[in-house]
Formats: C-alpha cells, sequence, structure tokens
C-alpha cells in the first residue's frame, strides 16, 4: 500500500486484507487527546512562568529558536527537555522520544523497527478515510471540533511521527509528507507543499458549507 497510492483498485483489495482499523485510529485518537491537555496544561505553565520569571523564560526560548539544524540530536535533545520544562513547544517531543524508546524490543533489529514505524505511518493513513463514515465525526463549530475527538488526531500523527523517526534517525519531512490531509500545523512541512495538494480555498469552503449547515439546523 505504501508503493500503491496511484492505484485505486490495488489499495482498495490491499486495505480489505488490514485488521484492527478502529482500533489503531481509537488509540491514535487517545494518544491525540493526551498530547492535546499536555500541550494545554505546558500553556498554563508558560503563562505562569512568563510573569514570575520573564527573563529565564525569554532566555530559554530564544536558546531554543536558535539551535542549528546540524546540532548533534542528543544536545538537541536536552535543550528540547529544558523548553519543555518551561512549558515552552518543541518541534520534536523529548517525553515522548524517552516514551518511546523504552519500547524498544532487543529482538528486532533497527532496520526491521523503522521499517514498523513506516508501515504504521501507512497504517494510519490509509485508515483515515474510514472516519468519513461516522457520524460522530461531523465538524462542530459550536465547539470548533468534532465529538469523537478526531481533531486531535493531527497531533497524535505529527508528534509520534517526530519523536518515531528521531529514534530511529529517518526523515521527519519526507514520512510526513503522506499526511499532507492532515498535519497542518506541522513545522516540518512549509504551506507551499500544503497548498501544491490541498488548496486551502477547499478547506474554506468546506467550513463554511459545515458552518451553514449547523445554523439552518439550529433554526
Amino acid at each position: 500500500m505504501r508503493t500503491s497510492f496511484d492505484k485505486p483498485d490495488q489499495m482498495a483489495a490491499l486495505f480489505k486484507r488490514l485488521s484492527s482499523v478502529d482500533s489503531v485510529l481509537k488509540r491514535m485518537t487517545i494518544i491525540g487527546v493526551i498530547l492535546s491537555f499536555r500541550s494545554l496544561a505546558q500553556e498554563a505553565l508558560r503563562d505562569v512562568l512568563s510573569y514570575h520569571i520573564p527573563f529565564l523564560v525569554s532566555s530559554i526560548e530564544d536558546f531554543k529558536d536558535h539551535i542549528p539544524r546540524e546540532t548533534d540530536m542528543k544536545v538537541a535533545m536536552n535543550v528540547y527537555e529544558l523548553s519543555s520544562a518551561a512549558g515552552l513547544p518543541c518541534e520534536i517531543d523529548p517525553a515522548l522520544v524517552v516514551a518511546l524508546s523504552s519500547q524498544k524490543s532487543e529482538n528486532i533489529s533497527p532496520e526491521e523497527e523503522y521499517k514498523i514505524a513506516c508501515l504504521l505511518m501507512v497504517f494510519v493513513a490509509v485508515s483515515l478515510p474510514t472516519l468519513a463514515s461516522n457520524v460522530m465525526s461531523q465538524y462542530s463549530p459550536a465547539i470548533e471540533g468534532h465529538c469523537n475527538n478526531i481533531h486531535c488526531l493531527a497531533k497524535a500523527i505529527n508528534q509520534i511521527a517526530a519523536a518515531l523517526f528521531t529514534i530511529h534517525k529517518g526523515s521527519i519531512e519526507d514520512r510526513l509528507k503522506e499526511f499532507l490531509a492532515i498535519v497542518q500545523e506541522s513545522p516540518f512541512l512549509t504551506m507551499d507543499l500544503l497548498e501544491s495538494c490541498f488548496p486551502y480555498v477547499l478547506l474554506r469552503n468546506a467550513y463554511h458549507a459545515v458552518y451553514k449547515q449547523s445554523v439552518t439546523s439550529s433554526a
């Protein structure tokens, strides 16, 4: 499936052989909810620290924002851990990297683990369309989200991909190109790249249609 995106018939046949699709999506959604809640808690922490120790927080933020791309990942992770402790958002979540690193199996080679990580991303990508048939997936303008919390999937996919391919020393950008439809907030993808695949005008019209339908239903 990873190499057959341009073959609809083959993709449909292969998708039927996948199992536990709903379970994977539910687990990813739960992870997204946890990460979203953690982001809110960190935002609150950042506000408090910025009020009490603004100079220290601004120094940490400046340090984080000026890490050269060629910096050794171990050094970068130390900076991210410091930044995260101050409530600052990081491109790569250090806590998630530690949590996923602890799950590595000694019986599987690094190459095989990298392959599994890639296939996990593909699994989630090809499973996303099944959410369209779920009535709970309808966007609600009132809460600016979905009743089944699938609006948290983007954060889960983005953060898990960043953590996994940091651990396995893979290309985060290449893997996230498979998720152009959902990782709009990704720091690894440019708006030009997103626009080339999913024009913003389509998203704007979709939001407008949903909002108009909601107003009509309320009336």
